[in-house]
């Protein structure tokens, strides 16, 4: 079994699902594919909702952020994944593991928090919109979001630097996509089995809690909903809330899997393929359900397209 030591100096092997895959080129070929349609429509729903003015309202600056970390993190994995099949060459230092776990860390973590805050964004707007002003203010806007990169940003560092210094003396061979704790805790050379409980009971901390309060949300805005009187405002809060609950599922599921269910229950496969379903396949799918079945959104998109075309149209 090839050795390696925690240094600087050292290097990782990843071994992800590409290669452990019976059609790697065709899988390659659906990530990248994935990734492009990733950075195109978060970018786009990035710039539609920083240049319409009428959007800039609570519920689209949660949907700013949410665009602005899915697109950061597909970023920290998906180039480099594609990048090392290409050119075969998995290898990744040291220190780029680290920044790696670091970043996707915080970017999953904060986006953990982000999407508790919208579903109760969701609540204040159906259940009390005569106090939305007040409770979901711009100034209460920007303290969720600040709060979600703050946390997120303080866990991931304590937990990456924790993992980092551990002697890794087994197989340079991570069995994973990218460097994500469980994974590199299975080369440590150290008994892991206190720290692995600390990582749980992160994975229960950061997931558990927002998972209840967006069920709580959505359960009182189900109530509220069904007890409207207007047909076209049940329809109109039942798509908004169906499209976050789209979003929480893909996201929650995955994230769930890798980090909450017991050690036994994990595979290399498996924690590969919940890996790319949160960090690759749900940034990609993200913006397209909320602007294909939001009306504000696309009539904002047709409304800076128009006012490109007739600029260009001028000249």
């Amino acid at each position: 079994m090839e050795v390696c030591n925690s240094t600087l100096g050292s290097e990782f092997i990843l071994v992800g699902i590409l290669d452990d895959s019976g059609f790697p080129e065709l899988l390659c070929a659906t990530i990248t594919a994935l990734y492009f349609l990733a950075i195109t429509s978060n970018g786009l729903l990035l710039l539609v909702i920083t240049m319409d003015a009428r959007l800039h309202v609570p519920m689209y600056l949660l949907l700013w952020q949410l665009s602005f970390m899915d697109l950061l993190l597909t970023s920290v994995i998906t180039p480099k994944a594609i990048l090392d099949f290409l050119l075969k060459d998995n290898t990744i230092s040291f220190g780029g593991c680290a920044l790696q776990m670091f970043l996707e860390l915080t970017l999953g973590s904060a986006e953990d928090l982000l999407l508790a805050f919208m579903a109760y964004d969701r609540y204040v707007a159906i259940c009390h919109p005569l106090n939305y002003t007040i409770l979901m203010s711009q100034k209460v806007c920007c303290l969720m979001i600040a709060t979600s990169w703050i946390l997120a940003s303080l866990s991931a560092l304590g937990y990456s630097i924790y993992t980092m210094q551990y002697p890794f003396c087994k197989s340079r061979q991570i069995r994973h996509l990218f460097c994500e704790i469980p994974p590199l805790l299975k080369l440590a050379c150290a008994d892991t089995s206190t720290y692995e409980l600390m990582v749980y009971v992160m994975g229960v901390t950061l997931l558990i809690p927002p998972l209840a309060a967006i069920l709580a949300s959505y359960s009182l805005i189900l109530f509220t909903v069904l007890h409207m009187p207007s047909n076209e405002g049940r329809k109109k809060a039942l798509v908004t809330c169906s499209s976050h609950l789209t979003v929480v599922g893909m996201w929650y599921g995955g994230a769930i899997v890798m980090y909450v269910l017991p050690s036994s229950f994990h595979s290399p496969k498996q924690d590969n393929i919940s890996s790319v379903f949160y960090t690759i396949f749900t940034p990609a799918l993200n913006p397209l359900i909320y602007s294909l079945r939001n009306k504000e959104v696309t009539g904002a998109l047709r409304r800076d397209l128009g006012k490109r075309f007739s600029v260009q149209s001028t000249f």
